[in-house]
């Protein structure tokens, strides 16, 4: 009882208020571009996915760049392409994008060091790339219902693993890259993330025809994307702390910028689509 109270008292502050009632925000605008899905979700991915990119340039010091903008058409290019299916063509741009992005190293050189013009190559696929499996995963056979997986898995943990850390954490996970987060929160996210996984699908099994035995297998694709969410989260802390910055940016109140609120769905939206895709 004691902790309970002590928990409570933590978590009701301004700070988590915030982050609540932006959270909120951000799950109905999520319900009501999921359900639109098509191209309504393609344009608030990509929006999301440039944001992004925007963010991590940023940080990187290379935001208004010349080489960066390479970066933002190739994001259009791709969604372009995986809107229109035409996958058998993303190769060939990946290799393009790499062609260009040296051209410009070489050919203005010394003007960009090498690690810029990796960081364009990375932003491409750490943030655009990965973000698109949620409209990808929509688009699927169900994806209706598959898609909010995702969500439950990163967001889900991470509420959970927070709760369970003010509760009962103890032990670092990582104390150096993240102090506040400890082994205790880890554990319970991912109890967490299998539970709501469990929960969904008890009440949307017959809306699953692509997964066998949803009610035991969405409890292990969540606990496992649940647990690879929290390195999706450690990796963008891990960027913040290399630059020395708090926050990508100040959009979303109490959470910062986009790649704070979706460092975790980074890494989940892949890993979700093809673990859905090998057990079908």
């Amino acid at each position: 009882m004691v902790i309970f109270i002590s928990a409570v008292s933590k978590l009701m502050n301004k700070s988590f208020l915030e982050r609540l009632i932006s959270g909120i925000v951000l799950v109905i605008v999520a319900i009501v571009t999921i359900t639109f899905g098509g191209d309504v979700l393609f344009a608030t991915t990509l929006i999301i996915s440039l944001i992004g990119l925007t963010e991590l340039y940023n940080v990187f010091g290379i935001r208004n760049s010349f080489i960066a903008y390479i970066g933002y058409i190739a994001t259009v290019v791709y969604y372009i392409l995986i809107r229109c299916n035409k996958d058998g063509h993303l190769m060939a741009l990946f290799i393009a994008y790499l062609m260009i992005i040296m051209a410009v190293y070489v050919f203005t050189y010394p003007k960009y060091s090498c690690d810029k013009a990796m960081f364009v190559f990375f932003g491409l696929f750490y943030v655009s790339v990965m973000l698109s499996y949620i409209y990808q995963l929509r688009m699927m056979e169900d994806g209706i219902y598959l898609v909010w997986l995702i969500f439950l898995c990163s967001w889900g943990c991470d509420t959970c693993a927070y709760l369970a850390g003010v509760m009962f954490g103890k032990h670092k996970m990582a104390p150096v890259l993240s102090p506040k987060k400890s082994v205790e929160g880890a554990v319970g996210g991912v109890i967490g993330a299998a539970l709501l996984g469990f929960i969904y699908a008890t009440v949307f099994k017959s809306n699953m025809g692509e997964i066998t035995d949803p009610q035991i297998m969405v409890p292990v694709i969540c606990a496992v994307a649940g647990l690879i969410s929290m390195v999706g989260d450690l990796a963008a802390s891990g960027i913040k702390r290399n630059y020395n910055i708090k926050d990508y940016g100040k959009l979303i109140p109490g959470h910062g910028g986009i790649l704070d609120r979706f460092d975790s769905v980074i890494f989940t939206a892949p890993i979700i689509f093809y673990l859905i895709q090998y057990m079908k």
